[in-house]
This record gives C-alpha cells, sequence and structure tokens, in this order.
C-alpha cells in the first residue's frame, strides 16, 4: 500500500477526532473510537494508563521500536468556524493531539499491508500528556519493558516550522517543568498606620523582582533557564494593608542540576524576604515532567535517510513534554512536523482557539514513520 493513499482514510479520522476533544484521561469516546479502528485493522490490543491503547505488530526479531501519539484535548472554546469543530462546548484539539492521532491510526493500517519487519511495532496512543503526565504511568506499568522496546519516537505537529518540514534537535531539546505556588501571611491594618500590619503585597513585590535575580545572580550563565510568575493576588480594599496574597509561577531549566539549584534559590529567596518584612511565607513546587533529550545517535541516523531539503534543525525550545518520561530509560526522538502556511492562513500557535492544519501534512509524518521503519 502507498502512504497516499490512506489520506481520505486519515483525513476522516481526524476530523472525526477532532470533534470529540476531551481531557487528561477521562476520555471515554476518543479511547473508544482508536480501539474500534485498532481492531477493525486486526490488532490485538492492551489497555495502559487508564484509557490509552497498546498495539503490537510482531516482527521477526526480539527487540521493537515504539511510536507514540497523545490523545487528550485542551480546555479552549475552539473558534476555528470549521465544519468539523468540537461538539463539546469548552473543549477542543487545539495542541494537534487529534493529527498525532490519526497519523499513528493511518501508520497501524499501513503496517498491515507489508512484509513482517525486523523489529517489532509498538503503536502507543497515550493519554494526559497536557497533564498530568500519562507517560509516566506507562513506563511505571512496565509494559515498553516487557515487550522490550530499545527505541521510541514521537511527533508534534508545529506552527513555527513551514507546512512538511521535519524538525530535528539533537541533546536536549525541550525543558524540566514545574510550578509553583507561594502564600505570603501578613498583618491588616489601616493604611494610614502601615506600621501596625505587615504588609503581604510588598513582600510579594520584592519576592517576584527577587526571583529575577536568582536567574542572572545565582546560575550559570549558559545554563538556560526560566523563572515566571503568571499570577499575583491579594488585599481587600485600597486603603487596608494587604493581610494575604498568592503568587503563582513556573520554572523551566534544562537540566536536572539548573532547576534544584532554582527549587534551593527559590527556598532561600522567600524565607530572606518573609523574615525581612515581618511575614510568614509558604512555598509550594510541584515538580512536572523531565526534559526532552533526543539520543543523539539516534537523531544521526534520522539525518542519514532525510535529505536536507526536508529537515530544519531547530534550537532548544523551552516548552515541556512527557516524551521526557520514555527517554529516561528508552532512547527516543521527539521531533516537530511542520504546519504553517501562510498563503492558506494556517499560522496560529498551538494552544490558539483557531489553531488549525492542511491535513496532507499527515501523511508526511506517516511517511516518515514508515522511512523510520526501514532504516532499522
Amino acid at each position: 500500500m502507498n502512504v497516499k493513499m490512506l489520506f481520505e482514510e486519515v483525513k476522516e479520522i481526524r476530523r472525526d477526532l477532532h470533534r470529540i476533544p476531551e481531557l487528561s484521561f477521562d476520555l471515554p469516546l476518543t479511547s473508544g473510537y482508536i480501539r474500534e479502528k485498532l481492531l477493525s485493522y486486526g490488532y490485538e490490543i492492551v489497555k495502559t494508563a487508564e484509557t490509552g491503547w497498546i498495539a503490537v505488530l510482531q516482527g521477526k526479531g526480539e527487540n521493537a521500536v515504539a511510536f507514540r501519539a497523545d490523545m487528550d484535548g485542551l480546555r479552549v472554546t475552539e473558534k476555528t468556524g470549521r465544519d468539523f469543530s468540537s461538539r463539546h462546548e469548552g473543549f477542543m484539539h487545539a495542541c494537534g493531539h487529534d493529527g498525532h492521532m490519526a497519523m499513528l491510526l493511518g501508520f497501524a493500517r499501513y503496517l498491515k499491508s507489508i512484509e513482517q519487519p525486523d523489529a517489532s511495532v509498538v503503536l502507543l496512543f497515550q493519554p494526559a500528556e497536557e497533564g498530568p503526565g500519562g507517560a509516566r504511568i506507562v513506563m511505571e506499568e512496565g509494559i515498553l519493558q516487557k515487550l522490550k522496546v530499545k527505541r521510541i519516537y514521537g511527533f508534534h505537529l508545529y506552527p513555527g516550522l513551514p507546512k512538511g518540514k521535519i524538525g530535528l534537535c539533537s541533546g536536549p531539546f525541550m525543558a524540566r517543568n514545574g510550578e509553583f505556588d507561594i502564600t505570603v501571611q501578613g498583618e491588616s491594618s489601616h493604611a494610614g498606620q502601615p506600621h501596625l500590619g505587615a504588609d503581604a503585597l510588598v513582600a510579594s513585590a520584592q519576592v517576584i523582582l527577587s526571583i529575577q535575580n536568582i536567574l542572572s545572580r545565582n546560575l550559570d550563565p549558559l545554563a538556560p533557564a526560566v523563572i515566571n510568575v503568571g499570577t499575583i493576588e491579594g488585599g481587600t480594599a485600597r486603603n487596608i494593608v494587604a493581610g494575604t496574597a498568592r503568587i503563582q509561577g513556573t520554572i523551566r531549566a534544562f537540566s536536572r542540576d539548573t532547576y534544584e539549584d532554582i527549587r534551593s534559590a527559590l527556598k532561600r529567596t522567600v524565607e530572606g524576604i518573609a523574615l525581612m518584612n515581618r511575614v510568614t511565607v509558604e512555598l509550594e513546587i510541584r515538580d512536572f515532567y523531565p526534559e526532552v533529550h533526543n539520543d543523539p545517535s539516534l537523531v544521526k541516523e534520522m539525518r542519514g535517510f532525510l535529505r536536507d531539503e526536508e529537515v530544519e534543525t531547530m534550537k532548544p525550545l523551552m516548552l515541556a513534554e512527557d516524551f521526557s518520561f520514555y527517554q529516561e530509560e528508552i532512547p527516543g526522538v521527539f521531533m516537530m512536523l511542520g504546519t504553517r502556511d501562510e498563503a492558506a492562513g494556517y499560522i496560529h500557535p498551538l494552544h490558539h482557539e483557531q489553531f488549525d492544519f492542511e491535513e496532507s501534512v499527515l501523511l508526511t509524518g506517516i511517511t516518515m514513520y514508515r522511512r523510520i521503519l526501514e532504516s532499522l
């Protein structure tokens, strides 16, 4: 079977899935759709991570290669105006996961038309990439280890690249990330008598400004990192010294050491400011995903069969991806597939209410999966 023959089927799959976005692990319609497709193609399937699926095409050898697609949507109200727009109010496939699933189902269909490959092929449909991280659960279950998966590949549609371009980065590609909540507890008083209170907002302002000093004065300047404060709230009235304030933010870094340095510095910073301002501070840090680290030898292999005009070398991104949980144990490559087409109006970024893409790009992804398999 020629991959191009799959276009109409893959397009229909993508649109079917686009209509029914669901969140995290709560994917009854999405999971059911994938199950029925895989069974109709003749696969035996195994459930993973609550609502995900694994299908295997047995190869001649003992080892296996895995290809992964994420399944969950986002809490976004769609405004694309397409006739296959989301039927679920307030939910949308605004990150391209509908396309990722369509590519992998198309590849599953293609595999049934070829001779038995040397390596077994594991098709992994994974929930909860957007949070809290379905990949971690898949790895904890141990199913990929039992299947002797020795390498793993994943795609992400990406409007930062021209349509059809493959984006590759060797080594660190996406950041380790986490989030923090800071609660500052002071003492309210009349604004005309601030000395009788302890101003939680002033202390919070000092925290926010001092956080940026962590980056410039506590970290190696050659170690990329980001600390972002996204929200601050506090106070009750303009003429009252604020008794309580809350700060929320995120941490991103390309190495575990840098990330841990930020954690330690953040703790020292808030404790010192609390002492200066006669307030108490509660700091909670939640670690999310490790860094995405593409195996250099596997990237080099891909470079060997890709033409120069097909590929673009990417710089590391301060985004995060739970594909990284696989790479902690299994060598892998996470790559981008360009969707940007300004003439056709496909220009909106990921997570945007108007994000969309031209579906012929999905055939490029399926073809790339085929070429990876043929190169083994």
